[in-house]
């Protein structure tokens, strides 16, 4: 009885019972949803087209590779190779397309920077950036985001193998290394999932309002 009273009594105090919002509960802030669908992340399907207009002409040879995922919009550009002397080899013609590609880096700094807060203020998401020059492809910048998961005993001696053998410093660079493991192994999967996820998205879009088909259509 005596614990019920005190819990009444606290209850009457508004004090120090269940979550709190900002110490462990729910709460009703901005904050990622379950699973993979984004509620309160903005629109970002017209980002690739967005962006390449409005990337300044003469930066890259084409339209540049542009991916984009809940956190991050990553733009990868091709640009022209320099000239090579006769009899180079592999190593020097790396070395000079490495060059080039810092060239490039710091000449663009500045403006690269405003395209990158502009992008940010549409999307709500952060902009990395990076080159390819002949057969050299190097990143600028990258965002690496917290992925917070619960595994197993079994799953986590997965993990510690792989630090205990020196593949990988910790538990969190394990689980990224074999994230990057699946990812180089798993592409036509991945691509077909993706796909699938693109479906679904356009279905809901369309939602049950959409004008049904004609007869001749069914």
């Amino acid at each position: 009885m005596r614990g019920r009273r005190e819990f009444e009594e606290a209850l009457r105090r508004g004090s120090g019972f269940g979550p709190r919002r900002g110490h462990g509960g729910r709460g009703h802030g901005r904050g990622r949803g379950g699973g993979w669908q984004q509620a309160d992340l903005p629109e970002a399907g017209d980002a690739p087209a967005w962006i390449a207009g409005r990337l300044p002409d003469g930066w890259f040879a084409g339209l540049p590779d542009i991916e984009v995922d809940r956190d991050e919009i990553l733009v990868v550009g091709t640009i022209p190779p320099p000239d090579v002397a006769e009899g180079a080899t592999d190593a020097e013609r790396a070395a000079q397309e490495s060059g080039r590609i810092s060239r490039f880096r710091e000449d663009t700094r500045e403006e690269r920077i405003r395209i990158a807060l502009e992008t940010e203020h549409r999307y709500g998401r952060k902009v990395s950036w990076g080159a390819r020059c002949g057969a050299t492809e190097e990143l600028f910048t990258t965002f690496s985001a917290p992925v917070m998961t619960r595994l197993r005993q079994a799953e986590r001696q997965v993990l510690d193998t792989l630090v205990d053998s020196g593949v990988a410093r910790s538990r969190s660079d394990a689980l990224a290394w074999c994230v990057r493991l699946v990812g180089r192994n798993a592409d036509d999967w991945l691509a077909d999932l993706r796909q699938a996820m693109s479906e679904v998205e356009r279905l809901r879009a369309a939602g049950p309002d959409a004008p049904a088909p004609p007869p001749d259509a069914i």
